[in-house]
């Protein structure tokens, strides 16, 4: 069943494509019904029992015969757990794009396509074919920003292109010299870890390259400078994807392609890719401190963030690793609010993100709602406990303590930073205005129904998973005990 999230979501791009332009209201509906039952859809399977914790074959078909690859499409616990995001990422990011009216039904069709891509991606266990699905939901992220967005929208676009095809061109490297020396007979993941021998000075070169190729899109510093820049060009729902589902490709790719195969050159580079992590946490915090636009705070705070998930990975602890995956999921939902309140409900109705002119717009009282949803959204992105970020990066930090205490210490101020850069965005624009009694920016449009459902989605989605981790971890931690996970852990002082 898990395999109808993709093809649900192609066949809904498709006659999303086929609605007439006059008929953008149709369009909607179609890309709200396809979110839709594409989450559903992961949820019936998880009722079902066919979304366990351990890996469950979906499909294995024979596809390209000549280079041997297949068909092949399986789950585990971490797989599940991204492809939820996924779904609540899609569902909100069309609730919030309800108010696109340029080229409605081509908006929606690269939409949806994009999502397909993502759901394959964290689907696929034959290399080749999860190549095919990363390109699928890179490429129309340029058309969606280029056509869609704003603020150097074209420069933004082709910045995000170029990094993400670099990165690709690393990966394909990679991978293509595995299957070589593995004998050039299946790119089949479990058999390429569970049979091939690589040689450690194969993987020396062979991991950094497939690793960093990866993290490109999960914006590891000092490569992330497309993940602001296209944040902040990017429309909305764009916006959301990017940093909620999207950069969560790289993390994932990283974790379950190169970690894997190149246990060696994992060893031989884990203290290095350690270091750049907390680098990208100390550094995306610090620079999001001094921002004016209040999108670029939101975008570098997304850089500090997912550096918590490549400190978490290099831990190669298991409470480390869980956590790691955890905030792939608990930033996903809490950048996408983040996103979708700077981006929609105040940019569309204020025409600026400069927090120096919305300081003046008392918008605490002109968009209450806006104003409530990012106070909470702010406090669950400072990891205040009763949120989910609070559990996924407790478990990052102890992992973390564990093998490198100094790095813990250093991400500690990070953290510290990141209450200060988010506190000042929050104070400046929400409620920054001296004189109470402004009343001049009071004819705001109200927020629609549909921001209003897109929110309560996201919010209720951080405060079930920070009250109740439970629900997550139990697919997460049994996944990492797993013979293809495990050996990524054991034998390494816990």
């Amino acid at each position: 069943m898990l395999a109808w999230t993709i093809y649900i979501s192609f066949i809904g791009a498709a006659l999303v494509a086929l609605v007439p332009a006059e008929k953008p209201g149709v369009a909607r509906m179609t890309a709200l019904t396809t979110a839709l039952l594409g989450f559903l859809t992961t949820l019936v399977a998880i009722a079902q029992g066919q979304a366990t914790a351990a890996l469950q074959e979906v499909v294995n078909v024979s596809w390209i015969s000549t280079l041997g690859a297949r068909y092949h499409l399986a789950a585990d616990g971490i797989s599940v757990v991204l492809l939820l995001l996924t779904g609540i990422a899609a569902l909100a990011g069309v609730l919030f794009s309800w108010n696109i009216e340029k080229r409605v039904n081509q908006f929606f069709a690269l939409y949806l396509t994009l999502i397909g891509g993502v759901y394959g991606v964290f689907l696929s266990f034959d290399l080749f074919l999860l190549f095919v699905f990363y390109e699928i939901a890179i490429i129309p992220k340029y058309f969606l920003i280029a056509i869609w967005g704003s603020t150097n929208k074209e420069y933004g676009a082709m910045k995000l292109a170029l990094y993400s095809f670099i990165g690709s061109a690393m990966v394909m490297l990679g991978l293509i010299a595995a299957y070589v020396l593995a004998g050039g007979g299946t790119f089949d993941l479990t058999a390429l870890v569970n049979h091939a021998s690589f040689t450690p000075s194969f993987q020396r070169w062979a991991f950094p390259l497939v690793f960093i190729g990866f993290a490109i899109l999960a914006g590891i510093w000092p490569f992330h400078t497309w993940a602001p820049t296209g944040h902040v060009a990017a429309p909305t729902a764009a916006s959301m994807l990017l940093a909620g589902v999207v950069m969560k490709l790289g993390a994932y790719g990283a974790l379950r392609v190169a970690m894997t195969m190149f246990p060696a050159g994992l060893a031989a580079w884990r203290n290095e890719l350690a270091l750049l992590a907390v680098i990208g946490i100390v550094y995306g915090a610090a620079v999001a401190l001094i921002q004016q636009d209040f999108k670029f705070v939101i975008g570098y705070s997304s850089v500090s963030h997912m550096g918590f998930v490549l400190l978490g990975l290099m831990t190669l602890t298991q409470i480390g690793l869980s956590g790691a995956v955890l905030q792939m999921f608990s930033h996903g939902v809490i950048a996408g609010l983040l996103f979708a309140v700077v981006g929609r409900m105040v940019y569309d109705r204020t025409h600026t993100r400069e927090l120096s002119s919305l300081e003046g717009m008392n918008l605490a009282r002109a968009l209450p709602f806006a104003a409530v949803t990012f106070v909470i959204a702010a406090v669950a992105s400072m990891g205040l406990p009763g949120f989910s970020g609070f559990v996924a990066e407790v478990q990052i930090l102890i992992g973390a303590w564990k093998v490198f205490p100094i790095f813990a210490v250093l991400v500690a101020l990070g953290i510290l930073v990141g209450v200060a850069y988010t506190l000042r965005a929050l104070v400046r624009s929400f409620f920054g205005a001296r004189d109470v009694h402004t009343s001049a920016f009071a004819s705001f449009p109200a927020i629609t129904a549909p921001e209003r459902i897109g929110a309560i989605i996201l919010l209720a989605c951080t405060v079930a998973v920070g009250l109740y981790p439970k629900m997550l971890l139990d697919f997460i931690q049994p996944s990492l005990e797993s013979p293809l996970m495990s050996a990524l852990w054991k034998g390494v002082p816990q």
